[in-house]
């Protein structure tokens, strides 16, 4: 039997073999729930959730309607006893990656490729971003700096301002950038009217 804990280090490597430039965040809140994995992919960011041999689906379902609003494309990653079943409880765009003990090692095999996700919410997506990331991409896109209104009118601003490819690739680089060690720092900066 897999746990969540035995998953984890060995999918970010098959991610990573995978799809080349990744960045992986965990447990990463949206909505009501909290994604397992956010993998940021240079124009597109994935939500992942895990269900190990020990999980069940009871949240699944508010679970997939909250992933659903916020990433560009969704995984669940399921244990052999969920392989199954696991097509039952996902929309027909999330993609199935299966989970198995093979000759002594974590294997991995994707069952289905995710498609873009319909449902996504274009101002959840970036309102997973920080106020100095947001305040970055009105620099780069040379928009007034609106530091006086609220993140959600920013938000509105950006979404009518900049393409959705371009933004996509904009979105993906702040969060490649973004340094959690360094983030009280970069927020007082901001407050202040200070560029790092």
């Amino acid at each position: 039997m897999l746990y969540d804990k035995d998953i984890r280090d060995p999918l970010f490597d098959f991610l990573e073999e995978t799809y080349g430039k990744i960045r992986i965040i965990e447990e990463k809140q949206m909505g009501r729930s909290r994604a397992d994995v956010v993998m940021v992919l240079p124009d597109a960011v994935c939500g992942i959730e895990i269900k190990s041999d020990a999980d069940t689906y009871t949240r699944l379902k508010r679970q997939v309607r909250d992933y659903n609003q916020y990433f560009d494309c969704n995984y669940i990653v399921v244990g052999t006893s969920h392989a199954m079943h696991v097509e039952e409880h996902v929309p027909d765009w999330w993609g199935i990656i299966t989970v198995e003990i093979e000759n002594g090692r974590v294997d991995f095999y994707i069952l289905r490729q995710a498609r873009e996700n319909p449902k996504r919410n274009r101002k959840k997506k970036l309102s997973m971003l920080w106020r100095p990331e947001l305040a970055h991409i009105q620099e780069m896109n040379q928009m007034p700096k609106y530091r006086q209104k609220s993140k959600d009118f920013v938000i509105e601003k950006i979404l009518a301002a900049v393409p959705e490819e371009t933004l996509c690739r904009q979105v993906s680089e702040e969060l490649f950038e973004r340094d959690y060690n360094e983030i009280e720092e970069h927020i007082n900066a901001y407050r202040k009217g200070v560029r790092l």
